[in-house]
């Protein structure tokens, strides 16, 4: 997934970015609700954690609790992104006001880093409508697990094309554009050129063969993960 991280701690944010991309997530990282605002409304994201204590730099002071701001300002905007709110409070009426303002779910620090991930697994099946198990041909994505698999055979693959499997397989059946797989699999910083893509395309063909499941160019449109006809 594509993960916005909202926390201005940086030790904890720096042990959860590594915990992140450690289980193969994209993530972009914010600070301040400057930001958080931007990054958000610049690229799309998968799902976004979100620290309510953050500090406004361009304004006056530093104010606390602003987290909500941004939650409300998205919200307003129309953009549905799956959000799990990660705070050191634990009073009611604050988690209230957290879902009120429109987050999917809300996670009292200190928190299992582990949950963070499955509640991140849970948010991204409630947005997408998929279960723990993707099926095509003989192709299996366990969610839950994290591993392809062709029949009962693990199919193992470096991570970047991991990734872009994941993306044509959740669920399958969809088309997804050259840039909306590249904003997927790309850092703020780090753009996935297509070359790279089209590289990365051509050896997963060659390694879903009697799988059952194919990768079909459409042209002007994308890419489209669909079961092979005899």
């Amino acid at each position: 997934m594509r993960i916005l991280l909202v926390e201005d701690d940086a030790t904890l944010r720096d042990v959860m970015l590594r915990s992140l991309n450690d289980a193969g997530h994209r993530v972009d990282i914010a600070g301040s609700v400057e930001e958080a605002e931007h990054l958000w409304r610049v690229q799309p994201f998968d799902a976004v954690l979100l620290d309510l204590n953050l500090p406004e730099r361009a304004q006056r002071g530093s104010g606390q609790g602003s987290g909500l701001a941004v939650l409300r300002q998205a919200r307003s905007r129309g953009d549905r992104t799956p959000v799990l709110v990660l705070t050191a409070r634990d009073r009611t009426e604050e988690r209230i006001a957290g879902l009120d303002a429109g987050a999917d779910d809300y996670l009292g620090k200190p928190f299992d880093l582990a949950e963070v991930e499955a509640r991140l697994r849970a948010l991204a099946r409630r947005a997408q409508g998929t279960q723990d198990v993707a099926l095509l041909g003989r192709l299996r994505l366990d969610r839950r697990a994290r591993r392809f698999f062709v029949g009962s055979a693990a199919l193992d693959l470096p991570a970047r094309e991991f990734e872009v499997l994941w993306e044509l397989m959740s669920p399958p059946g969809h088309a997804l554009s050259k840039r909306t797989l590249s904003d997927k699999l790309s850092g703020f910083d780090e753009a996935l050129g297509d070359n790279a893509l089209e590289a990365f395309i051509s050896r997963l063909r060659k390694k879903l063969a009697g799988s059952g499941a194919a990768i079909r160019t459409l042209r002007g449109i994308g890419y489209l993960l669909e079961a092979e006809h005899p």
